[in-house]
């Protein structure tokens, strides 16, 4: 009897082989159905050729982080069909193309085979053209709309939805899928492993996006004016949102633009720009990757010393030098905790769904404005690039807080102005800008030594009182930046903490540590500096469990800085392959430490697991 609604998909093809379209189109055919799914795209970092993996999770329950197992392999690509005949679970299915036999060597126990001759179909009914060999992918579609019960009006729906002022377009993909749904039915091919359902008002109202989108459009209601940025994957595609949306969202009454989006010359002149117009008072912002930010760290170490407002989105892709720039990885902690060298602090947001993209990307900028500070918003590949069903974006109507700024009328009723003085003790000193017509208006920003009026001075005293003020500042900022979501039951001494895209893995990881006997207390963690919620957490439980995707345990360090009292208590479950985590992973790290602490004795984490991995 097949299980209901509960699939993992993974579609093996070529970079450039035209797939995108085809898994877009069955990704969001189950999406339309009401099944919560989400995908994950494995792609390579040349522009055409190289292998890619399409994974699709359908889950009527809800779970929505990479599924442990594949359910389903799509050989559509022989360069790997002799891996990935082993990738796909005992028991699971194969699809393929028949067009020719399938070699002895392709052949395993323990899998069901079922062809299709994408080839042959294409060739016979598809007319001759450059598309023709792209269009080969929509049968892989077809053919699994028939085995697991995708509705086709659905499916035709979303063809109309994505292709809809373009009827042959759609009449020609159709006549593809139809191929491929026509040959399982009329060749009586069939499978027992899973059925997909329509579930009535599943998704209803629910949008589909991405987290560099989502990002995108917080940054534009959060008032951007100014991006500054240069290409680098996998944060590209977030300046080109805001190049999609910018000229439909921001313009004035005589249709002029009211920003400025700046393609750059590389990372270093992009983080120029963006320190010289937050310095002008601009709400300005760049996006990038691990590269990106190594080259702007001294740009970065001027805008916290100076005090300078700025926003950077960085999406995090897996390192060191070139690493894996398609791969998702949470890496680059420390290098935005720390960035720049000397003594530096920095404020980061943490996103961990499509509406905290935009919540988030929002408050970023009040946050850089009031704190005079660069603020960074941490995502990484796999929230920022792949498709996610989310509740619609919603803005909350509230001003913006620009800070301690003082207009001419302040100045002349305040009477004098010091640029770099702590006036009220949280650290925060008042700012003036470029413009303001008042003769105590001007100073200087200064990257060098300065006095709290701005003025140059390699002073000991001075330089001191600057330092232990931006510290004094950084520690305000604890209770301005969002606190985490927590979760706490009476009498449960163990606890979670993630933060981010690990947040999917680690709630379905919680469900299967309470089936089997074990209870969790969980923390979303949602900002650096850490709150007083995290520190009560943290306090209150006998052990806490730390998940974070990297090798080092940078958040752990972290927390073991902030909080040395604690610091025995704090074990790391490290995932950093380059493929999303997964719950059964997590599980796996969870128990083998528990039953380390039973027995009195260390455990280390079997990394047999992560070769078996990069051996395919």
């Amino acid at each position: 009897m097949p299980v209901v609604n509960d699939l993992s998909i993974s579609v093996a093809t070529a970079n450039g082989s035209g797939s995108a379209s085809s898994n877009n189109i069955l990704f969001k055919s189950i999406f339309k159905m009401g099944i919560p799914c989400s995908s994950k795209n494995m792609f390579p970092s040349n522009i055409q050729g190289l292998p890619t993996w399409y994974q699709i999770r359908a889950n009527g329950d809800g779970y929505l982080g990479r599924k442990d197992v594949i359910d389903v392999m799509v050989m559509f690509n022989d360069d790997t069909s002799d891996k990935d005949i082993y990738r796909v679970r005992d028991g699971g299915l194969i699809l393929y193309d028949d067009t020719k036999p399938l070699p002895d060597e392709l052949k395993r126990d323990g899998v069901q085979y079922l062809g299709v001759p994408a080839n042959a179909l294409v060739q016979k009914h598809v007319e001759a053209g450059p598309l023709r060999a792209k269009q080969r992918n929509m049968l892989y579609v077809g053919a699994l709309a028939y085995l697991f019960g995708i509705d086709m009006d659905t499916i035709r729906e979303v063809l109309s939805d994505t292709f809809g002022n373009k009827p042959a377009v759609i009449e020609s993909n159709l006549l593809c899928i139809e191929l491929g749904y026509n040959h399982m039915r009329d060749n009586n091919l069939s499978q027992s492993l899973s059925m997909l359902e329509k579930i009535p008002g599943g998704n209803e109202g629910k949008i589909v996006t991405e987290g560099n989108t989502a990002c995108a459009l917080g940054a534009i209601y959060g008032g951007v004016t100014f991006c500054a940025w240069y290409p680098i994957t996998p944060s590209s595609s977030l300046a080109e949102a805001l190049e999609r949306y910018m000229p439909r969202l921001r313009k004035d009454q005589d249709g002029k633009n009211t920003y400025a989006i700046i393609q750059a010359e590389d990372e270093i002149a992009a983080t120029n720009m963006v320190a010289g117009a937050g310095w002008m008072g601009a709400r300005a912002m760049t996006s990038t990757s691990g590269p990106g930010l190594s080259l702007m760290n001294e740009t970065i170490g001027l805008q916290y010393f100076a005090e300078i407002p700025g926003v950077y989105f960085i999406i995090q892709r897996g390192g060191p030098s070139t690493g894996l720039p398609t791969r998702t990885q949470q890496a680059d902690i420390q290098l935005m905790h720390v960035a720049s060298h000397g003594d530096t602090r920095h404020i980061i947001l943490i996103p961990h769904d499509m509406k905290s993209c935009f919540d988030l990307g929002r408050k970023s900028f009040d946050l850089a404005d009031r704190f005079q500070t660069p603020v960074f918003v941490m995502m990484d590949l796999d929230l920022g690039m792949n498709l996610w069903g989310s509740d619609p974006l919603e803005l909350v109507q509230e001003p913006f807080d620009r800070g301690k700024v003082l207009d001419a009328d302040g100045l002349e009723k305040q009477g004098s102005f010091a640029r770099y003085r702590d006036v009220d003790g949280d650290g925060v000193p008042q700012r003036t800008l470029p413009g303001t017509e008042h003769p105590l208006a001007a100073y200087f920003a200064r990257g060098s030594g300065h006095d709290d009026q701005a003025r140059y001075s390699e002073d000991e005293k001075d330089y001191k009182e600057v330092l232990d003020r931006l510290r004094r500042k950084h520690d305000t900022a604890r209770a301005y930046v969002p606190k985490p979501l927590v979760e706490v039951q009476p009498d449960v001494n163990t606890g979670v903490i993630c933060f981010g895209s690990s947040y999917e893995a680690v709630r379905e990881a919680r469900d299967r540590l309470r089936a089997a006997g074990t209870e969790t207390n969980h923390l979303l963690l949602r900002a650096l500096p850490l709150t007083a919620e995290v520190r009560e957490f943290v306090a209150s439980h006998e052990v806490i469990y730390l998940m974070e995707q990297n090798r080092d345990g940078q958040m752990a360090a972290i927390f073991k800085e902030e909080y040395p009292e604690f610091a025995t208590k704090i074990v790391s479950i490290l995932i950093y392959d380059g493929l999303p985590a997964t719950a059964g992973e997590i599980v796996r790290q969870v128990e083998e430490h528990r039953e380390g602490a039973t027995n009195g004795v260390e455990t280390k984490v079997d990394e047999s697991w992560q070769k078996q991995i990069a051996s395919i």
